[in-house]
């Protein structure tokens, strides 16, 4: 059992990480996450970032997001010894022996994948990312790892130089931004998009980004006008249901502009709203009263449940004129749809405590759908060299 302090903090861990974990630390080895920060803050002693902050602050970080998505201790203690292997004197084979071969076979992952450099769609680039792809057949979470690294890395890009910091945010967008995506770690992705937007494209990402603090509370207010009556239906009907706002990310906005040759004021669907609910049954329930007291748009609805995304993406859409004759952008899953959606493979899978085996929460035909994709990318790979083919599977 972990011991609280007085202030809901775990002794021993810094707050933002021993906050992370509190909500279920009972399933955790503690342990051994603290002896991992332990390990971090001593080998990275003396370290600074080029921001100037200590070294061992992006260890904490790293860990801090994997902890959200609610991974296991093997995981947690990859993420703070992550960088101690290739920054440090400690050796790979002192991480096998403190932390076991689980951590040590993420943390040798996590490394190799940050000595390969993608540069362009080549065909040494995508040799590059057969490596990469090649180390999660090894172990899933080390790719898991290298994204939380990696979206540490992009909040905190400001610090290095404007060559480096291009470099990077195109490297994101166009290897883990597509790699979250196929995850079905939607919340991750949009993340990336969103930070890659902000150094590739400066001045587009300022411009639409006053433009849509400029309108917020005006979208805000269009969004209650819909919100009210649609619970108020819901709840009629008997069915269970929370509703909120869905911002949408400023990477979507300029894409859909772009896509359509729109400006701001003309992408019809910034008014987006979801409805989460108990079940399957309860999600068809809701359609049923959404599309009876507003008027569908014609081809604007998916079916994701009946046929999901083949990244585990559940949910349906549906476009309908609301208040004012204005369209709105409504999504319908249930709570546990949600989770896979934000979370993607995070929040289907777990590990078991003590091995390196994976193991799915739900039944093992789920467990191989997760990544059938993924199996597909290691077979189909050796049938191909052309680069722009590649690339292209990835994104699908």
């Amino acid at each position: 059992m972990a011991t609280v302090t007085s202030t809901g903090t775990i002794r021993g861990l810094p707050r933002p990480l021993s906050r992370a974990i509190q909500a279920y630390s009972d399933r955790l080895d503690v342990d051994a996450v603290r002896d991992a920060y332990q390990l971090a803050r001593k080998a990275h002693s003396g370290q600074r970032r080029k921001s100037g902050d200590e070294f061992v602050s992006h260890a904490i970080e790293v860990a801090t997001i994997l902890a959200t998505l609610r991974l296991d201790s093997d995981s947690l203690v990859a993420g703070l010894v992550h960088d101690v292997v290739e920054d440090t004197t400690v050796s790979l084979t002192e991480i096998d022996q403190r932390f076991g071969a689980g951590v040590a076979t993420i943390v040798d992952g996590v490394t190799k994948i940050g000595r390969v450099e993608f540069r362009s769609h080549t065909e040494q680039q995508v040799e590059n990312y057969r490596k990469l792809l090649l180390s999660m057949a090894r172990d899933a979470r080390v790719i898991l790892v290298k994204l939380a690294d990696r979206l540490h890395n992009m909040r905190t890009l400001d610090a290095l130089p404007k060559t480096k910091r291009r470099r990077i945010a195109l490297e994101t967008r166009e290897i883990y931004a597509p790699l979250a995506h196929r995850l079905g770690m939607a919340a991750i992705r949009w993340e990336l998009e969103d930070l890659a937007f902000k150094y590739l494209e400066p001045e587009a990402y300022e411009a639409l980004g006053k433009k849509v603090r400029q309108r917020r509370k005006a979208r805000e207010k269009q969004v209650i006008e819909m919100q009210r009556p649609l619970e108020e239906a819901l709840a009629a009907a008997g069915i269970p249901a929370e509703l909120t706002g869905r911002p949408k990310h400023l990477w979507s906005i300029y894409m859909k502009m772009v896509n359509r040759g729109l400006p701001y004021e003309e992408i019809y669907d910034l008014m987006a709203m979801r409805v989460l609910t108990e079940d399957v049954q309860n999600c068809y329930a809701a359609l049923g009263v959404i599309h009876s007291d507003w008027p569908p748009v014609q081809d604007r609805f998916h079916d994701f449940i009946a046929t999901p995304k083949s990244n585990m993406y559940q949910s349906l859409h549906t476009t309908v004129i609301g208040p004012g004759g204005r369209r709105y952008e409504i999504q319908i899953r249930s709570k546990e749809m949600h989770r896979t959606a934000e979370y993607g493979i995070a929040a289907h899978w777990r590990y078991k405590e003590g091995t390196t085996d994976l193991v799915s929460s739900g039944e093992p035909d789920e467990v191989d759908e997760a990544l059938t994709w993924f199996r597909q990318v290691l077979d189909w790979q050796k049938d191909t060299s052309e680069p722009e083919e590649f690339m292209e599977f990835l994104r699908m």
